[in-house]
């Protein structure tokens, strides 16, 4: 069964003056989706942010939120929308309770189910215990709990965090973890963050961006093929002249580390079996023999550092400027 689709983004563009901040980015969202948003500082991350959650109107481009045109009827699809920023909107001289209230309200939820709202997103995001209490009187863990809860409140199609773990203590980042994953099975969620392990803890799926553009888009299950590198290292006690390495099956080229440890690039078959016979049979005195895993760090800096050009938009060949509506 096809997973319902709750955000369709497709070819954003977001210009400042002749600056193209955000070039050609789309994407789909379906329920269930954790999705992962990666970017270094100045990338476009928080740009296209504040275009799916129609604070900032894209210079093209289309949004749809559950089939609803972001920009032809905003308040229809904001509705199905749940917003947390990176630094929560919290009234702190107001308590818990009154704040998801008066959140309510805003959302146009009133009467009994409003009490049922607050009482279940109190609930989901374990603030039972404090609905008394004045929001400035919490720890950071609970306030970032308070926001969530107030993203959540209207039981949105979708809800989208800016960084949820900034600034809080290791016990206090695994509740919100444990609270995001739990999250995920009803609604699909977009996260930015700039913690890698917390992308590869939570989310099925990743998108990065760099200098405007996706330059990486797939599954958690996709992302483990990067990062299963086509390297082995190798230390042998009597080392061989790297050029009978080289003629070894496979191996494609050859790298001695700091270490003394060797590194060696192959192309097809994994020859670690053949390398290990041959090295007993030869004398070679195998000490270590162990496959390369990339990180999700090295991937992230590989795309991030690649020297795209930026759009400057002095060539008039793409999309221009357009006032928000």
């Amino acid at each position: 069964m096809a997973q319902e689709i709750l955000i369709d983004a497709e070819h954003l563009y977001r210009y400042y003056g002749p600056t193209c901040a955000v070039r050609d980015v789309g994407f789909q969202l379906a329920k269930g989706d954790v999705l992962g948003f990666l970017g270094p500082n100045g990338a476009g991350k928080s740009t296209t942010m504040q275009m799916l959650t129609g604070n900032l109107a894209p210079s093209a481009g289309t949004i749809r939120v559950r089939g609803i045109d972001l920009l032809d009827a905003p308040k229809r699809a904001k509705h199905e929308l749940g917003y947390l920023p990176e630094q929560p909107p919290l009234y702190r001289e107001h308590t818990v309770d009154e704040f998801l209230t008066y959140c309510g309200r805003l959302h146009r939820v009133s009467g009994d189910h409003l009490r049922v709202a607050v009482g279940q997103a109190k609930q989901r995001c374990g603030l039972g215990a404090v609905g008394k209490r004045l929001i400035g009187n919490l720890s950071k863990g609970y306030q970032q709990r308070v926001g969530i809860a107030q993203a959540i409140l209207h039981n949105p199609a979708v809800v989208i965090l800016d960084e949820p773990t900034v600034g809080l203590d290791p016990i206090q980042i695994r509740e919100i973890r444990a609270l995001i994953r739990e999250l995920g099975n009803d609604h699909g969620i977009i996260l930015s963050t700039h913690i890698l392990p917390e992308v590869q803890g939570v989310c099925n799926r990743v998108q990065i961006i760099n200098r405007g553009q996706l330059v990486f888009s797939d599954t958690m299950a996709g992302l483990e093929q990067h990062l299963h590198s086509q390297h082995i290292i190798v230390r042998l006690r009597n080392a061989p002249a790297p050029a009978e390495l080289l003629q070894l099956p496979g191996v494609a080229a050859l790298e001695l580390l700091d270490d003394g440890r060797l590194r060696l690039r192959y192309e097809g078959t994994n020859p670690a079996v053949a390398l290990a016979e041959i090295a007993v049979a030869r004398g070679w005195g195998l000490e270590e023999l162990i496959p390369e895993r990339r990180t999700l760090e090295q991937i992230f800096v590989e795309l991030t550092m690649q020297d795209t050009p930026i759009d400057t938009g002095d060539t008039g060949t793409h999309p221009t400027e357009t006032e928000a509506a």
